[in-house]
């Protein structure tokens, strides 16, 4: 396995250290919520699961507090290595605001694109999330947690990605997403339909020579909870394919998820991301560690 980059988790991993020092914290919280029931947060920050967005709201808070997370990801893929720093606030379970930074390295296949060994592309997201109805616990057990979000994406590599082809380094995802804890038989499920321009979730800018138009995406989730602290599961994502020049493949991953306490949970999985800018069977282990409150 190629090296591990911590440059980015570096400084989310200190705000985790020093969030349980913060005397407000758990004034902030209002009370706490289930273990694992706020999820983690996904590569573009979003609670939920590492690939995509569930119907939950960040942090341990109830609908009487505000709650906040740090999250540090990195995945390490056959040619490429990926990290995602952010933070999100919850407030009063029902409106969650996140920022997620993204530095995806090419390693030795940016010196084979003529981009130089080590060239990185990287963006900014900016997210936010209202839950609209249901609960993901609680209420008619048939009735599931119902959210809608948005993600604005910034590339900070306009040149590259313009010379690929995406007709812009920045864009908006618009998400719905539902999902539901069956108590009585451990099992989480989730479902999110996601309009989006974004190529490689936009990392390499927003859409390209073969569409330039929104499409809509599938993603799913499902969890089984083996006990109160240890869910093991799947998720897959469909993909748009925009860009003539670098083929984009659908995404799924398997998953363990641990929480070691009300605070803090880490997850680490197989994730299988296709082709990602011409270069295919990027398969790799992907690790996120996130601190809440």
């Amino acid at each position: 396995m190629s090296r591990i980059k911590l440059s980015l988790s570096t400084c989310t991993l200190a705000l985790i250290w020093a969030l349980p020092q913060a005397a407000w914290a758990d004034e902030l919280r209002g009370g706490g919520k289930l273990l694992l029931t706020n999820g983690i947060s996904s590569l573009e920050g979003a609670s939920g699961g590492s690939l995509t967005p569930w119907a939950v709201i960040a942090g341990n808070e109830t609908k009487d507090g505000i709650g906040v997370s740090a999250h540090a990801t990195v995945a390490e893929v056959k040619s490429y290595d990926f990290q995602s720093a952010g933070f999100s606030i919850g407030l009063f379970d029902r409106v969650e605001l996140s920022y997620s930074h993204h530095n995806f390295n090419m390693n030795e296949i940016g010196a084979a694109l003529g981009l130089g060994a080590d060239y990185a592309f990287k963006q900014h997201i900016f997210g936010a999330k209202l839950k609209l109805a249901g609960d993901l616990v609680f209420g008619d057990p048939m009735m599931p947690a119902i959210v809608i979000g948005a993600q604005y994406k910034n590339s900070d590599n306009d040149a590259v990605v313009g010379a690929m082809g995406a007709k812009d380094t920045k864009g908006i995802d618009y998400y719905v997403s539902a999902s539901k804890l069956f108590l009585s038989h451990s099992i989480l499920a989730s479902a999110t339909l996601r309009a989006t321009k974004a190529n490689q979730i936009g990392l390499l800018g927003f859409g390209g020579d073969r569409n330039s138009s929104y499409s809509l995406q599938a993603e799913g989730s499902l969890a089984w909870q083996l006990s109160r602290r240890f869910a093991i599961g799947g998720e897959y994502r469909t993909k748009p394919n925009n860009l003539g020049v670098a083929r984009e493949d659908d995404w799924f991953d398997l998953f363990g998820t641990y929480a070691f306490n009300k605070h803090l949970t880490a997850a680490v999985g197989y994730a299988d991301m296709g082709s990602i800018a011409s270069v295919g069977e990027q398969r790799g282990v992907l690790f996120s560690l996130q601190a809440s409150y």
